[in-house]
């Protein structure tokens, strides 16, 4: 148990430092920054790598709620669910306080901003409302659970599981980073909340909901409707 939570602690200290780490220090780097497409290849790339270096170690989870709709699938267990997030949060906390040391060390450094945090209204990218944000995280998660639970079963060509989920999570981003920055994973958007100089802390909530109903709801989706008879136990699925 030990080596399964050390993995998902620098899985996902790799996620949020990677990803986020993209979006602070590298997304409009003065003229050759790299845009949303660069963000939403780093937060994929980030999952892919750590998915085949320490996924055989833990299930490779690095986000409360793959763990949670890995649960609801029937692939991992209930009773390791809270020590998983306990290391998953605490590795995004970690990452996001070395991205703030590194970050605030460049010599135009004016405060941290947004830091790569989630929000909706007046903290979206584009503006979106609350409803809007929290239908597309519900419905995004719910989508990303289905690309874990699918590419992770027996039906699916063995050893490509990370490759689907590392560019299941880049298409999300493409998709959303306008609405909320992207969430669909509690630990990433708790551990830069609390470095951001606006009301991330304030809505945060939303980032945990939404992301936990909709895992939840795609592991029911998958169990129920696309494969009843997919009922491993403790298989474990790769994910952000």
């Amino acid at each position: 148990m030990t080596r399964k939570l050390f993995a998902e602690f620098f899985g996902t200290f790799w996620l949020v430092f990677g990803g986020c780490g993209s979006a602070v220090l590298a997304a409009a780097y003065p003229e050759l920054g790299i845009g949303f497409v660069g963000v939403s290849l780093a937060f994929g790339l980030t999952v892919l790598t750590m998915a085949y270096a320490v996924g055989g170690i833990s299930g490779g989870h690095f986000n409360p709620a793959v763990s949670l709709g890995l649960a609801v699938g029937g692939r991992f267990s209930w009773g390791e669910l809270v020590p998983y997030w306990a290391a998953q949060v605490l590795g995004a906390f970690v990452a996001s306080g070395m991205l703030f040391v590194i970050a605030s060390g460049a010599a135009d450094w004016s405060g941290a901003g947004g830091f790569a945090s989630n929000g909706f209204g007046e903290l979206s990218p584009g503006g979106y409302s609350m409803n809007a944000v929290l239908i597309a995280e519900v419905l995004l998660t719910a989508m990303f659970l289905i690309i874990i639970l699918g590419s992770t079963s027996p039906r699916a060509p063995a050893g490509f599981a990370p490759i689907a989920i590392g560019l299941g999570l880049t298409l999300i981003h493409l998709i959303s980073i306008p609405v909320s920055n992207t969430s669909v994973n509690p630990a990433r958007s708790t551990g830069v909340a609390f470095y951001a100089e606006t009301g991330a802390v304030g809505q945060l909530w939303l980032f945990w909901v939404a992301p936990l109903v909709g895992a939840a709801i795609g592991a029911l989706i998958w169990k129920f409707l696309i494969s009843p008879d997919d009922s491993l136990e403790n298989v474990g699925g790769e994910g952000e």
